[in-house]
């Protein structure tokens, strides 16, 4: 099984992309599609890059992706002045972060769903996240695998979501608040992967969930996901770093399985 031709359709040589920016930290489960880097390959300009100047936690911007609505069925409070009785938040905690994780926590469990994360992410165009990207989320954050998210993963996951957006923000370049399989490309071969315009197209039919040919932000942070995670399976077979492995079909079925979160 091979990818890309003669030569490898990742970089060999780069074991560092796929991971967060060193600004930042480190991410639980970074293996499942952390953040690019932001420098060495095709570094953006400090605008789009620059990591925040208050350090974890601190609360994210007001508007652009994945931001908490204000309307468009947010839940009560969502955005503006804080939810009932919300309580005190936990020591050291960022307070605007713990008022919205406790505006998204609906029934008050302290514990976030994939559904009640979903009625709070919305694309650039206002769309709600697709519940798909929500799950994939809630699963790489969720420490002890009972499905849902507190407050600590919560931040660590909202800050996951910034570093994908300044992504994001680097290749929408018309600033549409979609990506179409040129600004696609360039972000592929920013991150390392020797990848074709055909496999491009192929990511956007599969991905192009209303037929408008771009993908919006929360698909882009699914499909980035999977290739990574496909990739580090693939990187684990070859190991002279060719290019090409030979294996038994069901080592590809478990390949494809792995990538599930």
């Amino acid at each position: 099984m091979s990818y890309g031709g003669s030569h490898p359709a990742y970089n060999p040589n780069h074991g560092g992309y796929g991971q967060p920016p060193q600004q930042y930290g480190q991410q639980p489960h970074q293996a499942y599609g952390a953040p690019p880097p932001q420098q060495a390959y095709g570094a953006p300009q400090q605008r789009y890059s620059a990591p925040p100047q208050h350090g974890y936690g601190a609360p994210p911007p007001q508007q652009g992706y994945g931001v908490p609505q204000q309307g468009y069925g947010a839940p009560q409070g969502y955005g503006g002045g804080r939810p009932g009785n919300p309580g005190l938040p936990p020591q050291g905690a960022d307070e605007t972060l713990w008022y919205w994780f406790k505006a998204v926590d609906a029934d008050s469990s302290n514990q976030i769903t994939t559904k009640e994360l979903q009625q709070a992410l919305v694309n650039g165009n206002w769309s709600r996240f697709n519940e798909e990207t929500c799950r994939l989320m809630i699963g790489m954050f969720d420490k002890n695998k009972n499905g849902t998210i507190d407050f600590n993963e919560f931040s660590a996951l909202w800050k996951y979501i910034q570093e994908w957006k300044q992504c994001f923000d680097r290749f929408d370049k018309d600033r549409s608040g979609n990506i179409d399989a040129q600004e696609l490309h360039s972000a592929f071969v920013t991150f390392g992967y020797n990848l074709s315009m055909n496999f491009c197209q192929l990511i956007m039919r599969k991905f192009d969930r209303t037929d408008v040919h771009t993908i919006k932000f929360d698909d882009f942070i699914q499909c980035c996901v999977m290739l990574h995670s496909l990739t580090e399976s693939f990187k684990r077979k070859d190991t002279n770093r060719s290019g090409n492995i030979k294996i038994h079909y069901e080592e590809f079925l478990e390949m494809v399985l792995d990538t599930s979160v």
